[in-house]
Order: structure tokens, then C-alpha cells, then sequence
């Protein structure tokens, strides 16, 4: 691996630079990745938009991140961390800046992709410097901060988003990313070094293109608002892409997953967990706030400050999570974890009409907390279950599985609970199908912590 002459220490000041500009970049992108659910309301009512293109207004960013970021990934290894982070920070930019002046559904649901091509190429080459350029001492901790901040990032998006709403119009929620993303360009050139994998070999762009079609397919087959030809060819085209998926990475010389990573049992069952929990993640975030908008009758921003909670929990707590998984190994916090927020789901059902903080706020703190034991635990310890030659690749793996569960959650649910249309605009069939989307993310969520359990018992602190 290509090392930076000196690595980078917490302790100086240009450690503690690359760190806030690293956990900056990725926060606005995670943000956006949650910012939007409390403005989806708004969004609909004035682009006229349906229930389903509302779906992929989300699911159009999360495609792009899911199915890019292992490119991202590999890029940043090959080509230089910081050079691919830059390029990823500038196409966010601009992908938020058109986001801010679309017209029609069409319009935002094309830009929201773009904005996800460029969060698909910095999200991975933030860990990836981090475990490349900083010394080992300092990585597990600077590996917590951005655990942390990056969720504090997500379960700020609503509140960010609801202030506004409220306050200016859902067009900010994008246009103020132009600001920020610059901050983070000019901190990243200034005192952010280099770094890179020795690997060589073409770049495997079959492996690429498969990805995103299988994604694709399987998105535009679960999000069609009936069965038909078309979405019984979208589902075939996504397993024939899937299974030529595995075929290719088999033989390729340099494939973009190198699947000797799934050798490690820990590395399998970290990914697994992932791909459930951020499935169960995506689904509770997209339906409360919509839940809490029309049948409960809060504002925008009301909604968004039920995510206060979360963000106070993962500011305080991540940093300790990951001392205590150093310290004991990861099996615990990541069992235990999705088990809370699972009961923090069962809380939250009985939100409806006319419910209150009171009814809210139980929940979202026992949610809040098994949220804030998870977190920084499951990042550490994928990282570390790879080789430093592949921190951008193994990054990359995980963010795609964690993209892709919240991804085709969001994409099955609502049509498996019975919601399609203009459904979230009327209380009653919302809150028939956000408790049982609420129920099943229950599960979901237990069976993550389950394997944890079973896959991390030979893990080690």
C-alpha cells in the first residue's frame, strides 16, 4: 500500500482537520440520504408527484450509492483516496445544485441519481483514508468519530429538512449543500495526503455494470404500482444480472469485490447484519415522518425533531460503543443493539391520530440507543476484518450492502403493507400500513441482532 510520508495523529491540528472535513463530506451525503423523507410530503403536493415516484425521489439516490459505491471504493484504492474523494465532493455539488431547481418529479428523481454518483465516490474514500492515513493507534477512535457524526448526520436529516419546509421551501434542503461541500474541498486539498493501493490489473467495469442492473431491475420490479410483464422482466433481468454477478468476480483478475473477503467469517456476518438492519432502518425513517405529517398532524419540523433523540444518543454514546467493542470484541454491542431498536420499533406503533411527544418519544429514545451500541461497532469491525490494501474496497462493500438493504426495503414495503398512490396523503390506510411496516421492521431488526450473534462468536476484542 502507498503510505503518506507521516500519518496523521487526533492530536494535531492537521489530523483533526482531514477528520472533520472526512466526517463533513460524508455527513452531507448520509443527510441526503434522510433529509428528504420529512420533505416528501411537500415535494408530492407541489410537483404533483405520486406515491411511487415519491419511492424513487429516495430510491434514486440509494440506487446510485448502492450500486456505485463499490466503484467508488475501488477507484479511491487505484487512482488515489484523496484525488477520488475530491471528484466525489464536486459531483455532489453539482448534483445538488440541479436537485434545487427541478421542475417535475422527472426532474428531481434524474438529479437525485446524480447526487448519489458523487456520494457513491467520496462515502467510501473517507474510511478509506482514515484507515490508510492515520497512525493505527488513532484509527479505531478516529474510526468512532465518524461513525458517530455520520449517524448524528442521518438523524439530523429530519430536522434539518423539517426546519425548511417550514421555514423557506424543500428546494434548501438540497441548495444548502453548495456551502458546505465547498468547506470540505478546500479543507481535503489543504491538508488531506495522498494515498493508494499498489493493486494493478484493469478496472472491472463488467462487474460495475452488473451491479447497477441487478439493483436496478430489482428496484423497478418492486416499486411498479402493479404486476405485469414488464416488472416480471425487471425481476428476471436482476437475478440473470446477479448470478453473472458472482460468475464474473469469480474469475476476474482484479474484480471489483474480491470475494476472498467472505472468507472471513467476520467480515460475512457483519455484511449480513448490515444489509438487514439498514434495511429495517430506511423503512422506519421513510414511514414516520410521513406517518407523523398525515395522520398525526404534526409539521414538518415537529417531525423532524422526533429524530432528536437519535442524534443525542449517537453524539454521546458512539465513542463509548466503540470503546467497549475494542475493549470486549463486537459480538455484544452488535446483538444487543438491533434487539433495542427493534423494541424501539414495538413502541412506535401505536403512532396515530392525535398522537403526541408522549406517544413519540419512549420509542425513539430505546431506539435511539440500540442505534447508538451498532453503529460505530459494525464499521470498526469490518474495516478490520480486511487487509489495509483493501480499506477502500471492504468500505465500499459495506456501504453498498447498507445502500442496498434500505434501498429495496423501501422499495417492497409500502406495496407489501398495502400502500401505493396517493395513500400517504389519507390518515387511514397510512396508518394501516405504517404499523405493519413498523411490525415487520421489528423483526427485521431482531433477526439482525440474531446474526450477530451466531456469525461474530468467534470474533475476538
Amino acid at each position: 500500500m502507498s503510505e503518506p510520508a507521516a500519518y496523521l495523529r487526533r492530536s494535531e491540528r492537521s489530523g483533526r482537520l482531514t477528520l472533520f472535513a472526512l466526517t463533513l463530506g460524508s455527513g452531507i451525503a448520509i443527510l441526503d440520504g434522510s433529509v428528504v423523507n420529512v420533505a416528501l410530503r411537500t415535494i408530492g403536493a407541489d410537483l404533483g408527484a405520486s406515491l411511487e415516484q415519491l419511492q424513487w425521489v429516495v430510491n434514486g439516490y440509494m440506487l446510485a450509492l448502492a450500486g456505485l459505491v463499490l466503484v467508488g471504493g475501488s477507484l479511491s484504492d487505484r487512482l488515489g483516496r484523496r484525488r477520488i474523494y475530491v471528484v466525489g465532493v464536486a459531483w455532489f455539488l453539482i448534483g445538488s445544485l440541479l436537485c434545487a431547481v427541478a421542475q417535475t418529479p422527472g426532474q428531481l428523481i434524474g438529479t437525485r441519481v446524480l447526487q448519489g454518483i458523487g456520494a457513491a465516490l467520496l462515502t467510501p474514500g473517507a474510511l478509506a483514508i482514515i484507515q490508510a492515513s492515520f497512525a493505527p493507534g488513532d484509527r479505531a477512535p478516529a474510526i468512532g468519530t465518524w461513525a458517530g457524526m455520520s449517524g448524528i448526520a442521518a438523524a439530523l436529516g429530519p430536522f434539518v429538512g423539517g426546519w425548511l419546509v417550514d421555514h423557506a421551501s424543500w428546494r434548501w434542503i438540497f441548495g444548502i449543500n453548495v456551502p458546505l461541500c465547498l468547506v470540505v474541498l478546500a479543507l481535503v486539498v489543504w491538508v488531506t495526503p495522498e494515498s493508494r493501493s499498489p493493486r494493478t490489473g484493469r478496472f472491472d467495469i463488467v462487474g460495475a455494470f452488473l451491479t447497477v442492473v441487478a439493483l436496478a431491475g430489482l428496484t423497478f420490479a418492486l416499486t411498479s404500482p402493479a404486476a405485469g410483464p414488464i416488472s416480471y422482466a425487471a425481476g428476471l433481468v436482476a437475478v440473470v444480472a446477479a448470478v453473472a454477478f458472482m460468475w464474473v468476480e469469480r474469475r476476474a483478475v482484479a474484480p471489483l469485490v474480491p470475494l476472498s473477503l467472505f472468507g472471513s467469517r467476520v467480515f460475512s456476518a457483519a455484511n449480513a447484519m448490515t444489509f438487514v438492519v439498514y434495511g429495517a432502518l430506511g423503512v422506519v425513517f421513510f414511514v414516520l415522518v410521513l406517518q407523523l405529517q398525515v395522520s398525526a398532524g404534526w409539521s414538518a419540523l415537529a417531525a423532524g425533531l422526533s429524530g432528536l433523540p437519535v442524534t443525542v444518543a449517537l453524539m454521546l454514546l458512539s465513542s463509548r460503543a466503540a470503546a467497549l467493542s475494542a475493549r470486549i470484541g463486537p459480538r455484544f454491542p452488535m446483538s444487543l443493539g438491533p434487539i433495542v431498536c427493534a423494541a424501539g420499533c414495538l413502541l412506535l406503533v401505536p403512532v396515530g391520530a392525535g398522537a403526541g411527544w408522549l406517544t413519540v418519544l419512549p420509542g425513539m429514545v430505546v431506539f435511539a440507543l440500540g442505534l447508538a451500541l451498532l453503529v460505530s461497532p459494525l464499521t470498526a469491525t469490518v474495516l478490520a476484518a480486511a487487509p489495509d490494501s483493501h480499506s477502500g474496497v471492504a468500505s465500499g462493500i459495506n456501504n453498498a450492502v447498507a445502500r442496498a438493504g434500505s434501498l429495496l426495503a423501501v422499495a417492497a414495503l409500502p406495496a407489501l403493507v398495502g400502500l401505493s398512490g396517493s395513500d400517504y396523503e389519507q390518515a387511514g390506510p397510512m396508518t394501516s400500513g405504517y404499523r405493519l411496516a413498523m411490525l415487520i421492521c421489528a423483526g427485521l431488526l431482531a433477526l439482525g441482532g440474531i446474526i450477530s450473534w451466531v456469525g461474530l462468536r468467534s470474533s475476538r476484542p
